[in-house]
């Protein structure tokens, strides 16, 4: 169950690539995380579109964040497998909105399919993402998995 304050939470504690992205969580549900990402010129590639990065990373952020949800209450944490992300429509200003659901959501694996659209609603990116559960006090990179404040 995703605790009510979700959405202050989680945009209290965003960091390093989210806040350069101007990412804000704007809706948090048991099946549901999204976001909204502003465009500007500091998202954009050579010839004026969003790069492709930015897609892939909302679509990274939106599923960590869903399975992360999905998983603390078993006390466990997670970490990204695989991102798949697909490129539908190009977008140059406006802002993307991204909508993350489970497509599977298990013990030791979870599946998040992700949409992005541009402001006038019409579909920019779809990606899929495949994270792993760990459990509590796993190390990844030599350090036990958590999220890190201040």
């Amino acid at each position: 169950m995703v605790p009510p304050d979700a959405v202050p939470m989680l945009n209290a504690i965003r960091a390093g690539f989210e806040l350069a992205m101007g990412l804000t969580f704007t809706r948090i549900t048991d099946d549901e995380v999204e976001c909204e990402v502003p465009v500007g010129p500091h998202l954009l590639q050579p010839y004026g579109l969003v790069h492709g990065g930015v897609y892939a990373s909302i679509i990274e952020t939106l599923a960590s964040v869903g399975a992360a949800l999905y998983a603390m209450p078993r006390q466990q944490t997670t970490v990204g497998l695989e991102n798949t992300t697909s490129f539908v429509r190009a977008v140059r200003s406006g802002k993307l909105i991204g909508v993350a659901r489970p497509v599977h959501r298990g013990r030791q694996t979870q599946v998040w399919e992700v949409e992005v659209r541009g402001d006038d609603g019409k579909l920019a990116a779809t990606g899929r993402v495949r994270m792993m559960c760990l459990e509590a006090g796993a190390k990844v990179g030599g350090e036990t998995v958590a999220v890190k404040t201040g």
